[in-house]
């Protein structure tokens, strides 16, 4: 049955090139010169429809793919020119027609414009939406996956020219502060009319082209004319059957723009695993928040104290509960002012089953070996409740001022309960729960003195509270030694522990910019700049004992009561020049570093000064072809989680302890990227090689008895860096109108050094014998997709992905070829199908795994119907789970893991559209 859809494809696909010939020329000026990024269309005359189109490249070469012996009218268009228009019949063979603009006034711009499917403003490029579509599309994501240039992964980010989309506007409005997973699966497809990929973006009018925003892309899209000033949207609700239990949705959505203001509201409650955010997602959401101090040359974190609840896939499990509610609103009370904001509720309830086999190879001091082996089945309930609110202000009231005020809250409640059952270990209950809150305020203010001075004011604000609990009850505390005052109370009586943590954070990010133009084209640019936090960490260890009494240890090797406070006062400089084709922007920042950890009794302090270094150079080769380098020398700094000396437990079998004395690590970043994007055949080439060298980096002593881990963090020494290097590269073409293709590779090498501790007479690790564990490894991961674009016939994409993982104890080798079948036909059903096949294996093929899944839906409305039909299946082979496999740096462990998923199911929906 595949050979037989291969063939068709195949077959129609050598049918449709047979057909067509390849015309071709150039447009010039009346003086000879080519111009590029003119816009050439071909309409056929009989059907009325646009059979090719193209832009022209730097020579004004263009190229058509034609139907042969067919008439079409060639209309060639470019700004301030005299528009082309005139009837052309092909032949059997190629053909060359040359174009001649005079300049004029441009006749006949609405017809030629609103036809053309691409086209480029300055850094602006302009898909029309209706141009790529063919019925099948539901959401904005469809319809991007179609743009030459553009792709979309399943977590909703959008990369276009091989960069990441930073955000997505609507009518030039954030949607929820730009988020690209809450657009992309959330905009309907038939609002759409225009996508603006706005390239070198900075929001920011001040500062453009004072910075380098040639990484930075935004989307902006266009509503049709109908969507405006109505409200518009769509309701849908639906329920199933599955192998388990019933299965039902419900997903309002509801959008209404104007230029005074707009409102979106999404809901969705469901039992199907649609997530419009992941609590992973939750967590890393910004709310539009920017790394301010970027230039700054010292890199201050603030660590999660999650307790791992939410790093589990929870978007696939096996059971998933989901309640989503979210609006966002932008206001303007004047043309100057502008008031935006959002609320976002999320709640899960997620049951994971997950299967573990690990193997870990340990190659003792005295020459002999051996092999650690656990067999683990874990079962996880998890229920969680977040919220995000968001109140944003912007105040532009001439092209000289800009002030911003946002204000980003975040709630959270979440609960887990594990059951483990191991082979090493005895059976094994832990529960978690966790409270934190935070609040993230930003201001902003950029004032433009005249064309020479140019000032600007951050400043960001975060405060944090966080609580995370944990119990684990189990028949023996492996560091029951370790933890003074513990009581042991003899065979056949379980232990009962519980940790609580208290972390509270405030820290202030202040800057300053001086920004001066030397000419047009150079500036200085003088920073003044300091980061400053204080933190509080509390914890305690308690134990339940068998008679329901509290043991609470108090030695000050089980508590911790610690303040940290961290200082960097900085003034940086950089100059930034442009001369020919080519930016330079080499700088430097002086920094005064002070630290103060108090605890135990005593105070540590540091205090030192540190000049950092860093480059940015860009190559433009031409329009869009650039290569581009930067170079950074960076001091790392730790927060207070690794200095707090009191046992921490990670988990039931780990156990930490910080360290007070740390120092800072210095990390060397060098990186090249290549970039060309060429309108005329619509190729897109990226690469990117970067390499990282970090000197006395914070790392980790560990004693591994067996899967139990008892470690410290320290300070390794500079002859023991930390590498990493890595290369991407990405070719993508469309062309003939129907075709996409793309290939992807990626590989990447790094070494990282830790402490074992070997078990000695003494249990205490720290007077056990070490020694320095160099861990390689290489991972490779090469990809490719061939999609067609049809209007009225079947659409296939086809796609491949290999992953190769090496550490130099086991290779492991990941197959994964997909296909998606979409068809629109009788002007009313659509179709939409994806299969995808994962075969994971190892080089000594003790693992050896096969699972695949396979989806479909069938839709039914007729044309200018509000109501929508639908019958869509999941899981519909009935895969009981996925299988990864994954590799530790720390002592070698090799692990499989089988992650039971959802069973098959069927839902019937109605949607009703607005």
């Amino acid at each position: 049955m595949k050979k037989n859809i291969l063939f068709l494809f195949l077959l129609f696909s050598s049918i449709s090139f047979s057909q067509n010939i390849r015309f071709e020329g150039t447009v010039k000026d009346t003086t000879g010169v080519g111009l590029e990024m003119a816009n050439i269309m071909a309409v056929n005359q009989q059907t009325k429809a646009m059979d090719a189109y193209a832009i022209t490249n730097e020579a004004g070469k263009f190229i058509l793919t034609l139907k042969s012996n067919t008439t079409y009218t060639l209309k060639v268009s470019y700004i301030g020119f005299q528009t082309f228009e005139k009837s052309v019949t092909t032949g059997t063979t190629t053909m060359n027609y040359p174009v001649v603009l005079k300049e004029g006034t441009q006749l006949n711009e609405v017809e030629i414009v609103q036809e053309m499917p691409v086209s480029v403003s300055g850094d602006t490029i302009i898909y029309n939406s209706d141009s790529f579509t063919n019925g099948t599309e539901r959401k904005l994501e469809d319809v991007l996956k179609k743009l030459p240039g553009v792709e979309v992964n399943k977590d909703g980010e959008i990369e276009v020219e091989g960069k990441k989309v930073q955000k997505v506007m609507v009518e030039g409005k954030d949607f929820f502060d730009g988020d690209t997973k809450l657009a992309t699966k959330n905009i309907p497809a038939d609002a759409l009319d225009k996508i603006q990929v706005l390239r070198n973006y900075n929001e920011v009018s001040n500062l453009k082209g004072l910075e380098n925003n040639e990484e930075s892309i935004a989307l902006n899209i266009k509503l049709k004319e109908g969507k405006k000033n109505f409200w518009f949207g769509d309701m849908t609700a639906g329920i199933g059957v599955g192998m388990d239990d019933a299965r039902y949705i419900v997903n309002p959505k509801l959008f209404y723009y104007n230029p005074k203001y707009s409102l979106n509201v999404i809901g969705n409650v469901n039992n199907i695993g649609e997530l419009p955010l992941t609590a992973q997602d939750y967590f890393k959401f910004t709310g539009g928040f920017k790394n301010m101090m970027r230039k700054g040359g010292s890199s201050f974190n603030v660590v999660s104290n999650d307790l791992g609840i939410m790093g589990l896939r929870n978007n696939q499990a096996a059971n998933i509960e989901s309640t989503f509610g979210a609006a966002n609103f932008s206001f303007n009370p004047s043309k100057a002012w502008t008031l935006s904001g959002f609320g976002i509720l999320l709640g899960n309830k997620t049951e994971i089953e997950n299967r573990t086999v690990s193997n870990r190879v340990d190659n003792l001091p005295d020459g002999t070996s051996q092999t650690i082996t656990e067999t683990r089945e874990d079962f996880t309930r998890q229920k969680s409740n977040q919220v995000l609110f968001k109140l944003s202000s912007s105040y532009v009231p001439s092209e000289k001022k800009h002030f911003d005020y946002d204000a980003l809250i975040k709630i959270s409640d979440q609960k887990e309960n594990t059951s483990v059952f191991s082979s090493l270990l005895s059976d094994i209950y832990t529960a978690k729960k966790q409270n934190p809150f935070s609040i993230n305020q930003n201001l902003n203010y950029y004032y433009t003195l005249s064309d020479k001075h140019v000032f600007g004011f951050e400043m960001q604000h975060l405060y944090q509270n966080e609580d995370p609990f944990y119990n684990a009850n189990l028949e023996t505390l492996p560091f029951a030694p370790l933890l003074t005052g513990y009581i042991n109370e003899g065979a056949g009586v379980r232990d009962d522990v519980t940790q609580k943590r208290f972390v509270q954070t405030n820290k202030v990010d202040t800057k300053f910019d001086y920004y001066y133009m030397l000419t047009p084209k150079s500036n200085i640019n003088l920073t003044l700049g300091n980061t400053y936090s204080y933190q509080n960490f509390d914890s305690s260890i308690f134990q339940i004992l068998n008679n329901g009494t509290q043991n609470n240890l108090t030695d000050a090797s089980t508590m911790n009561n610690v303040n940290y406070s961290f200082n960097d006062v900085f003034l940086g400089l950089h100059y930034k020049f442009m001369t020919g084709k080519f930016t330079f922007n080499p700088g430097f920042s002086v920094h005064q570093f002070n630290t103060n950890d108090q605890q135990l009794g005593t105070s540590n302090k540091q205090s030192f000064n540190r000049i950092l270094p860093d480059v940015y150079a860009l190559w433009q080769i031409k329009k869009s072809e650039t290569l581009t380098y930067n170079y950074s020398l960076t001091n790392n700094f730790t927060d207070i989680n690794k200095l707090a000396q009191g046992y921490v437990f990670s988990n039931y079998n780990s156990l930490f302890s910080g360290n007070r004395f740390l120092e800072n690590s210095t990390s060397q970043v060098h990186s090249l990227r290549y970039f060309k994007y060429n309108m005329f055949n619509f190729e897109n080439i990226f690469a990117n090689i970067s390499y990282t060298r970090q000197l006395e980096g914070i790392k980790t002593r560990a004693l591994l008895v067996g899967v139990n881990q008892i470690s410290s963090a320290v300070n390794i020494n500079s002859s023991f860096p930390d590498e990493t290097l890595s290369a991407t590269g990405n070719y993508g073409r469309s062309f003939a109108k129907y075709y996409k293709a793309n290939a992807r590779a990626g590989v990447n090498w790094s070494k990282f050094n830790n402490i074992r501790v070997f078990p000695d007479s003494d249990s205490d690790p720290n007077n056990n014998p070490t020694k320095i564990q160099t861990t390689e490894s290489v991972s490779q991961n090469y990809g490719l997709s061939f999609s067609t674009n049809y209007k009225t016939l079947p659409n296939l994409t086809l796609g491949y992905n290999f992953t190769i993982n090496d550490n130099f104890s086991d290779v492991i080798y990941v197959d994964s070829p997909t296909v998606t079948l979409e068809y629109f036909f009788l002007d009313a059903f659509s179709f939409v199908s994806e299969y995808s096949y994962y075969h994971n294996r190892n080089k000594s093929n003790t693992i050896d795994s096969e699972y695949d899944f396979l989806t479909a839906s069938l839709m039914y409305q007729k044309k200018d119907s509000k109501w929508e039909w639908k019958l869509s299946g999941t899981n519909l082979l009935d895969t009981k789970s996925l299988d990864t496999n994954s590799f530790s740096q720390l002592g070698g462990t090799s692990t499989f893991s089988s992650y039971r998923v959802q069973p098959r199911f069927v839902i019937l929906s109605l949607k009703y559209r607005l």
